[in-house]
């Protein structure tokens, strides 16, 4: 019996819009990162992009639990001496609240080339607008 190994033409990737609205971050994410890889397809590959694209709306709408929006911080260093960084959870779901899921995304991908591809199909937006109507997402439910 020989490896089924999907190419590029068996590989139709379907879009998909997911409500953040009340839905907790860790689970969202979950739920966002298989779509994204397409580990819930029959022909999935762990290294073969098989996965469709996301829009995630109502990001600023998201939910998380306990003491987390003033105790969870997100660390960036700029590689210069003291040019630590450090974000709370609070403040960034005020300021940025797109960047909270696609971190949160970005921690359940591969960090590699696939990884890459695949978190450039990952589509987050503040509000419940969206300007890819044109491709017909189906909703997905969390």
């Amino acid at each position: 019996m020989k490896t089924f190994v999907p190419k590029k033409g068996d590989i139709k990737p379907a879009w998909w819009i997911v409500d953040a609205d009340g839905k907790i971050l860790g689970r969202l994410a979950t739920a966002v990162a298989t779509l994204l890889r397409g580990k819930d397809k029959p022909q999935f590959a762990p290294f073969v992009d098989v996965g469709d694209f996301v829009v995630v709306i109502n990001a600023a709408k998201v939910a998380v639990s306990g003491g987390k929006p003033a105790q969870k911080k997100y660390y960036s260093h700029s590689q210069y001496p003291g040019g630590l960084r450090t974000d709370v959870l609070a403040d960034l779901l005020a300021k940025k609240p797109e960047e909270v899921i696609k971190r949160a995304v970005w921690g359940m991908i591969p960090k590699n080339k696939l990884g890459r591809s695949v978190y450039k199909k990952l589509k987050v937006y503040r509000g419940a607008e969206h300007p890819h109507q044109a491709q017909n997402p189906r909703e997905f439910r969390v």
